[in-house]
């Protein structure tokens, strides 16, 4: 009975995560953002193609579907079950949005979603992951190389606060994931093609402007 727990909520959060926030808002308003912009079903591409409140919306229900599917894993696990098999109902729902089921398996790339896991599997190492997350887009503007050193940083995140090995497991996994899913805007970055947000790199213009006056 609790291996059928375990999968039937491992097979939950897959679906949940399949459930992708801008293209079941792309039905209501007519598009499809896999064809506009970078082709990603994703919260940046959707705020580059459809402006702020359609990504408001999809972060919404990225983060939320991340959250629902890790609680329900909390809720309903067997004790003995967990912390292992709660991180991998995480892992199942940012696998559901990257390859969703509903959607010819053709997703986004999973950031947010498992920020909402992370939210209920592992809270703490949220500010970290937000803070690099964050620095990282004000020195170079790079939305996609925020996300990878972000995602990257919870394993240090995790050798450094002794979070235990479910932890550092699953941050390693998450990181990698997140790599593999950003793999095309890390072949732009090197070619230098990669789409950068100029008006967030305030730190990076600041201090190219403060080297320019010190020449």
């Amino acid at each position: 009975m609790d291996a059928l727990r375990v999968a039937s909520l491992l097979l939950a959060a897959y679906l949940l995560g399949s459930l992708s926030g801008s293209l079941m808002l792309g039905k209501l308003r007519g598009v499809d953002i896999r064809t506009l912009g970078s082709g990603n079903a994703g919260g940046t591409n959707a705020l580059r193609t459809q402006g702020w409140r359609f990504a408001l919306g999809t972060v919404v229900v990225d983060v939320g579907k991340g959250v629902l599917a890790t609680w329900l894993a909390v809720r309903f696990l067997p004790p003995g079950a967990q912390p292992w098999w709660t991180c991998a109902c995480a892992l199942a729902a940012v696998a559901g949005h990257v390859w969703p089921l509903y959607h010819g398996f053709r997703g986004g790339k999973g950031a947010a979603t498992l920020v909402g896991a992370l939210l209920v599997a592992w809270p703490g190492v949220l500010p970290w992951v937000l803070g690099v997350w964050l620095l990282v887009l004000l020195c170079t503007g790079y939305v996609g190389l925020s996300t990878v050193l972000a995602a990257l940083s919870a394993t240090p995140a995790a050798l450094l606060a002794h979070a235990g090995t479910t932890r550092l497991v699953f941050a390693i996994a998450a990181g990698l994931l997140i790599v593999f899913t950003h793999r095309a805007n890390l072949k732009r970055l090197r070619a230098g093609s990669e789409a950068r947000f100029e008006r967030a790199r305030v730190l990076g213009r600041w201090f190219t402007g403060r080297r320019g006056g010190l020449g």
